[in-house]
């Protein structure tokens, strides 16, 4: 166990940097984005951190995609959580707990741990210990657990994607505002964005 809590470790402080695991914890409420704000396509995936098609997407999809459109400038991403579930929204809770410059990172943890966490008798427990090996305290989760007015941003993200784009299960894409339910291959990405593209 303490062997897979190390890899948790070295995997959050190598994607939000060594310093970033130093910073005070502060909320964060707002979209979680990768990318420049100026790329000329706008990908937003609404997800829940429980839904196994989500974490695949992140594990198998996102780096390739990130790897050709994010990091050179072409396409942004938006990550909109969309809770399944209680267990699901105390994990975007917890993500979103180190603030925005670590939210992604900690996102991209969770996911790739998902078959671990949310398999064992105590997920949120599970989920601390994410937490703690990425920085954050067990009073400063304790806190964002409590935070009510975390929670309804969360919850009202979920409900901003089922009103304006009708999203009604995880993951789903809206690019551009147009909307595309299910867990999408790069080569389907590639077939929607590349005529976007300016």
């Amino acid at each position: 166990m303490s062997r897979m809590l190390s890899t948790f470790a070295l995997m959050l402080l190598a994607f939000v940097g060594f310093g970033a695991a130093q910073a005070s914890a502060q909320a964060f409420t707002g979209d979680i984005v990768i990318g420049k704000a100026e790329a000329p396509v706008t990908v937003v995936e609404y997800a829940s951190l429980t839904c196994p098609h989500c974490a695949t997407f992140q594990i198998n999809t996102l780096p390739e995609f990130k790897k050709e459109y994010v990091d050179t400038g072409k396409v942004k991403v938006v990550f909109r959580d969309f809770p399944l579930d209680g267990v699901a929204l105390r994990a975007a809770q917890i993500a979103r707990c180190g603030g925005p410059d670590r939210a992604a990172g900690y996102v991209d943890v969770i996911f790739r741990q998902q078959s671990q966490w949310a398999t064992s008798q105590d997920p949120i427990a599970a989920l601390k210990q994410i937490g703690k090996f990425g920085g954050l305290s067990d009073a400063q989760m304790d806190a964002c657990l409590a935070d009510k007015s975390l929670e309804d941003a969360i919850l009202k993200s979920r409900l901003d994607g089922q009103t304006k784009f009708k999203v009604n299960s995880t993951p789903t894409l809206v690019i551009n505002d147009k909307t595309y339910p299910g867990a999408a291959s790069f080569a389907d990405l590639k077939k929607i964005v590349d005529p976007l593209i300016k």
